[in-house]
């Protein structure tokens, strides 16, 4: 690295704050009953099983109510309220509601490795919520940071082999806050701010994420940043811009594993680039964490790239079956980024119970490696069964236009799936699709009735759909 580097870039944001009297600490409010300084105790009193269960059956199996299937046909709107049961509902003393439901196999949702329904899981956040309550009390910067949080981010900065974690309300909240907080490193230059040289240049795939599109809208707002949009994965046209920008402070921010594409980063690429541009390398590894690698490190672990990626934003909500953020990057960014990521100084704190049972998700996951190898076998026997070079559990199934895939997704309905058509302004217009999510919780034979489902209402062999040559180990 040259002497300009963001190391000492960081350094300095942090020592014009420390001048300022304006750096924030977090101050962890400790729980006597739970004993943080007894981690492998902790994490040895997970029960931890070798195959499937029902309780994993429970995060794809759902009801829906009928009339919320009829309204679906019909495409018609609904506000929640076909839920609720009125009088006329109720049956005998026991006020159960009497509505008809329908069972669905859920094929849509992000709980990867159909961790949400886990018994430990839910024993260490009713643990929690008994002997704490819900909490969290306050912002993380006043009163809401407890040694859960502090224990949760420990397990997760291990798994991402970074030196430290800030856990978020939200991971859409965890890309606001960093990304702003590149632009207040750009703005420390003592210079004129039309001197673009001296600013910061983000460099961002044109197929990212929304949180980190809204996140570089409000750094622009700093007026010193300039942004470059490459073309998807395109490596040589990501090249050309760095090769041809004269702006020292550099940023390429990435999605691992693209949400509505089910593609791959070229994450060996990014890292030669990294090595020859001397860019800062920002990965949303939301879908990828706990997924893919040996150890469920996520995309960079499978791709050999984890020390090359200098900040990882992640997501507590998809495989780890919980709620929240994080930020897993050095002790110094850290501390700047709870010092001036608003999207973080300004939230509520995630609720302890929340907080305990994504730990234990974490810890079982990588207890119960089982999961991994399971969900990346549903990715083969769908390749197996369709022919469709897929490289990840999440699968995009182009149908062409808005109505075309309405009528596919009502014929899966009607077949007993629960998966919906994505439309404009998530899709562009007449690349209308349906995406299918993969879950350890599918057996073998439900990728064999979903394809058979599918099969009578598209051409498999002829349909669109996003794919790499990038294959992860299966």
């Amino acid at each position: 690295m040259e002497m300009s580097s963001w190391d000492e870039w960081v350094e300095l944001a942090l020592s014009k704050l420390e001048s300022m009297k304006v750096l924030r600490s977090l101050r962890p409010i400790h729980y006597s009953s739970y004993p943080f300084e007894i981690k492998p105790k902790i994490d040895h009193a997970f029960k931890v099983f070798d195959d499937i269960r029902q309780w994993d059956r429970a995060s794809v199996e759902i009801e829906i109510a009928e009339s919320t299937f009829n309204r679906w046909l019909l495409d018609v709107p609904s506000s929640g309220d076909d839920l609720t049961c009125d009088n006329a509902d109720l049956e005998g003393e026991s006020g159960s509601c009497s509505k008809q439901l329908r069972k669905l196999l859920l094929f849509s949702g992000n709980d990867y490795l159909g961790l949400s329904s886990h018994p430990m899981v839910a024993k260490a956040a009713t643990k929690a919520v008994q002997e704490h309550g819900m909490g969290p009390r306050g912002s993380a910067l006043i009163c809401g940071y407890t040694t859960y949080h502090r224990l949760l981010e420990s397990c997760l900065a291990e798994s991402k082999n970074k030196e430290d974690c800030l856990l978020c309300p939200t991971g859409f909240s965890a890309n606001m806050a960093f990304m702003t907080v590149v632009g207040y490193v750009g703005s420390l230059s003592d210079i004129n701010k039309t001197h673009l040289k001296e600013g910061v240049a983000i460099f961002s795939d044109a197929l990212n994420h929304a949180s980190i599109i809204d996140g570089i809208r409000l750094a622009e707002k700093q007026e010193i940043v300039q942004v470059f949009i490459y073309r998807h994965c395109d490596m040589a046209h990501l090249n050309v811009l760095l090769s041809n920008c004269m702006m020292k402070k550099k940023v390429v921010v990435t999605d691992s594993l693209f949400s509505m594409d089910g593609d791959f980063a070229p994450m060996v690429q990014l890292s030669k680039l990294r090595k020859k541009h001397n860019f800062l390398l920002v990965v949303d590894d939301a879908h990828g964490t706990l997924v893919c690698g040996k150890s469920g490190g996520g995309v960079p672990e499978e791709f050999g790239c984890s020390d090359d990626v200098d900040i990882c934003i992640g997501t507590l909500s998809k495989a780890v079956g919980c709620h929240g953020g994080f930020i897993a990057c050095s002790k110094k960014w850290k501390q700047l980024i709870q010092s001036r990521g608003r999207a973080f100084i300004f939230s509520t704190s995630t609720p302890v119970p929340i907080i305990a049972a994504a730990h234990a998700a974490v810890v079982v996951a990588k207890k119960e490696t089982w999961r991994r190898k399971a969900i990346w076998n549903r990715v083969q026997d769908f390749r197996s069964l369709t022919g469709i070079p897929i490289t990840s559990h999440i699968i995009s199934l182009i149908v062409g236009s808005e109505d075309q895939a309405l009528q596919a997704s009502r014929h899966m309905l009607k077949c007993g799936f629960h998966i919906t058509a994505i439309r404009p302004p998530t899709v562009p217009p007449n690349l209308c699709r349906l995406r299918i999510t993969l879950s350890a919780a599918h057996t073998r034979n439900d990728i064999r009735k979903l394809t058979s489902a599918l099969s009578q209402c598209i051409s498999l062999r002829e349909s669109g759909y996003f794919y790499t040559n990038a294959t992860p180990k299966l």
